[in-house]
């Protein structure tokens, strides 16, 4: 009888815990997503999720962004590390982002400066921390800025690079800017950059009386199988367990 107890426990912990990692599944995957509320209007920017004529949203199809203004050239992808199957970079130090084998393959962002002939590069977005955040409070639909950075051994560096709202199509990054020692800024124009709108009502709870109502609705689940435990044993064994 003990082994049936143990196994319905088993099983209430199990679906537990099954809903408790999709939960933490769907927010770990929302990546380069952002929700701005102006008043009772919801802007919605999904970067990274497949539009029409975009299957990978904001991501780039070559693998990379490219971008390069005197001697100073910039590659990087938005909301997932940069793949090169053609035109890698030459660098000659690239130890910071995947080494001189896979130069550009392990961050988000690698920019190369020529000094003394040679292209000293420096990774200035690495891991999986980007930060989303609107360009224009009062004109929600321009668009937004992300941003990404890298601590390295000399500098703290950055870029941020303005996503602009633009239904026609794509207009890569065509210039560059840079701000500090290691603090990069770009921009550039893509349907992803849109928000989708969606008007709210004030007179709900919105995602907080979502978010209640799942809470107490697993809270009763797990109550209701742990009291009708005794159900389902013979009456002689309920004192063993309710003394």
């Amino acid at each position: 009888m003990t082994t049936m107890v143990a196994q319905r426990i088993i099983i209430v912990t199990f679906f537990t815990l099954l809903l408790l990692q999709h939960l933490t599944f769907a927010t770990a995957t929302a990546l380069c997503q952002f929700s701005f509320l102006d008043g009772n209007t919801l802007y919605n920017y999904t970067l990274s999720s497949p539009i029409r004529n975009f299957p990978h949203g904001i991501l780039s199809e070559d693998g990379f962004y490219k971008v390069a203004v005197n001697d100073t050239t910039l590659w990087f992808q938005l909301c997932d590390g940069m793949i090169f199957n053609h035109d890698p970079p030459i660098c000659a130090d690239c130890w910071d982002c995947g080494g001189p084998k896979h130069c550009g393959m392990k961050c988000n962002a690698l920019v190369a400066n020529n000094v003394g002939g040679y292209h000293v590069c420096t990774a200035i977005g690495r891991g999986p921390k980007i930060d989303v955040d609107i360009i224009d409070k009062k004109n929600p639909h321009t668009g937004v800025i992300v941003k990404m950075s890298n601590s390295g051994p000399k500098y703290n560096c950055s870029l941020a690079v303005s996503v602009l709202c633009n239904l026609n199509g794509v207009q890569g990054p065509q210039a560059l800017e840079r701000l500090g020692a290691c603090d990069y800024v770009t921009e550039l124009k893509h349907p992803s950059g849109c928000a989708i709108i969606i008007n709210v009502h004030g007179g709900g709870w919105g995602w907080f009386g979502t978010l209640l109502i799942i809470v107490l609705c697993l809270f009763c689940c797990i109550s209701l199988g742990w009291y009708s435990l005794p159900i389902f044993l013979p009456r002689d064994s309920w004192y063993r367990y309710y003394p």
